[in-house]
Protein backbone atom coordinates (compact mmCIF):
# COMPACT_ATOMS: atom_id res chain seq x y z
CA UNK A 1 0.00 0.00 0.00
CA UNK A 2 2.86 2.33 0.85
CA UNK A 3 4.47 1.74 -2.56
CA UNK A 4 1.18 2.44 -4.32
CA UNK A 5 0.90 5.73 -2.43
CA UNK A 6 4.38 6.83 -3.45
CA UNK A 7 3.73 5.78 -7.04
CA UNK A 8 0.49 7.80 -7.14
CA UNK A 9 2.25 10.81 -5.60
CA UNK A 10 5.07 10.53 -8.16
CA UNK A 11 2.61 10.42 -11.05
CA UNK A 12 0.73 13.44 -9.66
CA UNK A 13 3.92 15.49 -9.29
CA UNK A 14 5.13 14.67 -12.79
CA UNK A 15 1.71 15.44 -14.28
CA UNK A 16 1.61 18.79 -12.45
CA UNK A 17 5.09 19.72 -13.67
CA UNK A 18 4.20 18.76 -17.23
CA UNK A 19 1.08 20.96 -17.18
CA UNK A 20 3.00 23.87 -15.64
CA UNK A 21 5.76 23.63 -18.26
CA UNK A 22 3.29 23.47 -21.14
CA UNK A 23 1.29 26.46 -19.81
CA UNK A 24 4.44 28.50 -19.30
CA UNK A 25 5.46 27.79 -22.90
CA UNK A 26 2.05 29.02 -24.16
CA UNK A 27 1.99 32.33 -22.22
CA UNK A 28 3.25 35.40 -24.10
CA UNK A 29 6.19 37.23 -22.55
CA UNK A 30 5.35 40.10 -20.18
CA UNK A 31 6.32 43.56 -21.43
CA UNK A 32 8.75 45.42 -19.16
CA UNK A 33 7.36 48.32 -17.17
CA UNK A 34 8.69 51.80 -17.72
CA UNK A 35 10.94 53.24 -15.05
CA UNK A 36 9.37 56.00 -12.87
CA UNK A 37 11.62 58.69 -14.41
CA UNK A 38 10.19 57.95 -17.86
CA UNK A 39 6.59 57.87 -16.60
CA UNK A 40 6.52 61.69 -16.30
CA UNK A 41 8.17 62.23 -19.69
CA UNK A 42 6.00 63.54 -22.55
CA UNK A 43 4.33 60.82 -24.59
CA UNK A 44 5.82 60.12 -27.97
CA UNK A 45 4.20 58.21 -30.78
CA UNK A 46 5.40 54.63 -30.90
CA UNK A 47 4.29 51.79 -33.14
CA UNK A 48 1.88 49.34 -31.48
CA UNK A 49 3.46 46.29 -29.87
CA UNK A 50 3.07 42.96 -31.62
CA UNK A 51 0.32 40.77 -30.16
CA UNK A 52 1.61 37.55 -31.71
CA UNK A 53 2.88 35.25 -28.95
CA UNK A 54 6.54 34.41 -29.28
CA UNK A 55 7.53 30.80 -28.66
CA UNK A 56 11.17 29.84 -28.44
CA UNK A 57 12.34 27.69 -31.32
CA UNK A 58 14.32 25.43 -29.00
CA UNK A 59 11.54 24.77 -26.49
CA UNK A 60 12.13 21.34 -25.01
CA UNK A 61 9.26 18.87 -25.06
CA UNK A 62 8.06 17.68 -21.67
CA UNK A 63 10.19 14.84 -20.26
CA UNK A 64 9.02 11.28 -20.51
CA UNK A 65 8.28 9.47 -17.28
CA UNK A 66 8.78 5.82 -16.44
CA UNK A 67 7.85 4.40 -13.07
CA UNK A 68 9.78 1.32 -11.97
CA UNK A 69 8.40 -0.64 -9.04
CA UNK A 70 10.53 -0.83 -5.91
CA UNK A 71 10.87 -4.59 -6.29
CA UNK A 72 11.77 -4.43 -9.99
CA UNK A 73 15.15 -2.65 -9.94
CA UNK A 74 17.92 -1.89 -7.46
CA UNK A 75 21.12 0.14 -7.42
CA UNK A 76 24.39 -1.76 -7.59
CA UNK A 77 27.05 0.72 -6.48
CA UNK A 78 28.40 -0.25 -3.09
CA UNK A 79 26.87 -3.73 -3.25
CA UNK A 80 28.90 -6.64 -1.92
CA UNK A 81 30.14 -9.14 -4.49
CA UNK A 82 30.66 -12.81 -3.64
CA UNK A 83 31.93 -15.76 -5.64
CA UNK A 84 29.69 -18.74 -6.36
CA UNK A 85 31.51 -20.47 -3.47
CA UNK A 86 30.55 -17.62 -1.11
CA UNK A 87 33.99 -15.96 -1.02
CA UNK A 88 34.05 -12.21 -0.40
CA UNK A 89 35.14 -10.53 -3.64
CA UNK A 90 34.73 -6.88 -2.61
CA UNK A 91 32.19 -4.22 -3.60
CA UNK A 92 31.09 -2.63 -6.86
CA UNK A 93 32.55 0.87 -6.95
CA UNK A 94 32.00 1.85 -10.59
CA UNK A 95 30.18 0.83 -13.74
CA UNK A 96 32.07 1.00 -17.06
CA UNK A 97 30.12 2.00 -20.19
CA UNK A 98 31.22 2.30 -23.81
CA UNK A 99 30.76 5.42 -25.95
CA UNK A 100 27.22 4.33 -26.88
CA UNK A 101 26.31 4.12 -23.18
CA UNK A 102 26.07 0.33 -23.05
CA UNK A 103 27.20 -1.22 -19.77
CA UNK A 104 30.35 -3.24 -20.39
CA UNK A 105 31.88 -3.99 -17.01
CA UNK A 106 31.95 -3.27 -13.29
CA UNK A 107 34.90 -2.11 -11.21
CA UNK A 108 35.19 -4.01 -7.94
CA UNK A 109 37.20 -2.82 -4.96
CA UNK A 110 38.96 -6.11 -4.25
CA UNK A 111 41.15 -7.27 -1.39
CA UNK A 112 42.57 -5.37 1.52
CA UNK A 113 41.08 -4.71 4.92
CA UNK A 114 38.86 -1.69 5.57
CA UNK A 115 40.01 -0.10 2.31
CA UNK A 116 43.73 -0.51 3.05
CA UNK A 117 45.60 -2.58 0.48
CA UNK A 118 42.61 -2.91 -1.82
CA UNK A 119 42.73 -2.41 -5.57
CA UNK A 120 40.15 -2.00 -8.30
CA UNK A 121 39.57 -4.92 -10.66
CA UNK A 122 37.31 -4.72 -13.72
CA UNK A 123 35.04 -7.67 -14.45
CA UNK A 124 32.77 -8.32 -17.41
CA UNK A 125 29.18 -7.26 -16.69
CA UNK A 126 27.97 -10.63 -18.00
CA UNK A 127 30.01 -12.41 -15.30
CA UNK A 128 27.78 -10.86 -12.60
CA UNK A 129 24.54 -12.49 -11.41
CA UNK A 130 21.89 -10.32 -9.78
CA UNK A 131 19.52 -13.13 -8.70
CA UNK A 132 18.56 -11.94 -5.25
CA UNK A 133 19.28 -8.30 -4.43
CA UNK A 134 15.95 -7.31 -2.89
CA UNK A 135 17.61 -5.30 -0.11
CA UNK A 136 20.96 -3.63 0.52
CA UNK A 137 22.34 -6.60 2.48
CA UNK A 138 21.97 -9.01 -0.45
CA UNK A 139 25.10 -9.54 -2.53
CA UNK A 140 25.79 -9.94 -6.24
CA UNK A 141 27.42 -13.17 -7.41
CA UNK A 142 30.54 -13.16 -9.62
CA UNK A 143 31.26 -16.21 -11.79
CA UNK A 144 34.98 -16.10 -11.04
CA UNK A 145 37.10 -17.50 -8.24
CA UNK A 146 38.97 -15.36 -5.75
CA UNK A 147 42.28 -16.63 -7.22
CA UNK A 148 41.25 -15.53 -10.74
CA UNK A 149 40.31 -12.05 -9.57
CA UNK A 150 43.48 -11.74 -7.44
CA UNK A 151 45.60 -12.44 -10.55
CA UNK A 152 43.90 -9.67 -12.60
CA UNK A 153 45.71 -6.38 -13.23
CA UNK A 154 44.60 -3.28 -11.32
CA UNK A 155 42.22 -0.80 -12.96
CA UNK A 156 43.43 2.79 -13.21
CA UNK A 157 41.48 5.58 -14.87
CA UNK A 158 42.74 6.92 -18.21
CA UNK A 159 44.68 3.74 -18.98
CA UNK A 160 43.59 0.79 -21.12
CA UNK A 161 41.10 -1.35 -19.22
CA UNK A 162 41.72 -5.06 -18.80
CA UNK A 163 38.33 -6.72 -18.28
CA UNK A 164 38.23 -10.10 -16.59
CA UNK A 165 35.43 -12.23 -18.03
CA UNK A 166 34.05 -15.60 -17.00
CA UNK A 167 33.27 -16.78 -20.50
CA UNK A 168 35.76 -14.83 -22.58
CA UNK A 169 32.97 -13.47 -24.77
CA UNK A 170 33.65 -9.78 -24.17
CA UNK A 171 34.32 -7.96 -27.43
CA UNK A 172 37.03 -5.26 -27.46
CA UNK A 173 36.01 -1.65 -27.85
CA UNK A 174 36.55 -0.33 -31.36
CA UNK A 175 38.95 2.59 -31.52
CA UNK A 176 37.30 5.71 -32.89
CA UNK A 177 39.67 7.68 -35.06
Amino acid sequence: MRTAGWSALSVAIVAGLTVAVSRAAEEPPVAPTTPPSEANAPATAQPPASTVPVTPKDAAPPPSVTIIGASEAHGVLGRDVRSAAGEDMGRIVDVIVDRAGHVRAAAIDFGGFLGVGSRKIVVDWNALRFGKIANKKDSITLELTKAQVAAAPEYKEDTPIVVLGASGSLQPLQAIQ
